[in-house]
């Protein structure tokens, strides 16, 4: 699903820098920053190409990226369903073959799952790093995890794998809160018929 594991195989036929920083928010969008580069070959070098898919060329901002001897692009995004952060694998065209990443909604869970071959990246001038916060508790996860946040950094010449699961509730789902004035209103109407409809056949009173 998210970006980083495709576009990190995109740059296999060589060395690179692939490093994502994504946040999920409450209400199940993401906002991210995704910097895909290369080292710099020259001043005219501009690094690995990027295509958005053209859904999302209105919600993704691409920009220029030189930094550390490498060149590319940044990615940046917020708002998007975790459907539309899926579709940004695009970008890594055939490369998405052999990689695979998921987010999606269990319940009061977030899954997030995946795995990256890299067994043919050169282990020189390497950098492959993802990082994603969420707004609950990290219950399991085969990253480094720390208030919230999860960060993996994946090793050339290796398959990386990425497994996490939060709990936090569905924002879809209605509050207890509201549940209960809800069934509070349901009772108090029908209370309020049974009352109407008692005097409406009620006996009337005997007269003298």
């Amino acid at each position: 699903m998210l970006l980083l594991v495709a576009t990190a195989v995109a740059l296999l036929g060589g060395c690179g820098r692939v490093r994502a920083a994504l946040a999920v928010q409450p209400d199940d969008t993401v906002t991210g920053e995704i910097v895909i580069a290369t080292p710099e070959k020259g001043p005219d070098d501009t690094g690995p190409a990027i295509t958005v898919p053209p859904a999302l060329a209105s919600d993704v901002d691409v920009s220029e990226y030189r930094q550390d001897g490498y060149t590319g692009s940044v990615l940046r995004f917020s708002g998007l369903t975790f459907d539309q952060v899926g579709q940004l694998t695009a970008t890594g065209g055939q490369a998405g073959e052999r990689a695979h990443l998921t987010l999606r909604r269990a319940g009061n869970r977030i899954v997030l799952e995946g795995a990256a071959d890299l067994t043919t990246v050169p282990v020189d001038r390497a950098d492959f790093q993802l990082k994603v916060s969420f707004p609950g508790e990290v219950l399991d996860t085969n990253g480094d995890s720390e208030a919230g946040t999860v960060s993996w950094t994946f090793t050339p010449g290796e398959v990386g794998d990425v497994d996490a699961v939060v709990a936090y509730d569905d924002p879809q789902a209605p509050s207890a809160t509201a549940w209960s004035l809800g069934l509070a209103v349901v009772v108090l109407g029908a209370v309020a018929a049974v009352v109407v409809l008692a005097r409406r056949t009620r006996n009337p009173p005997v007269r003298r």
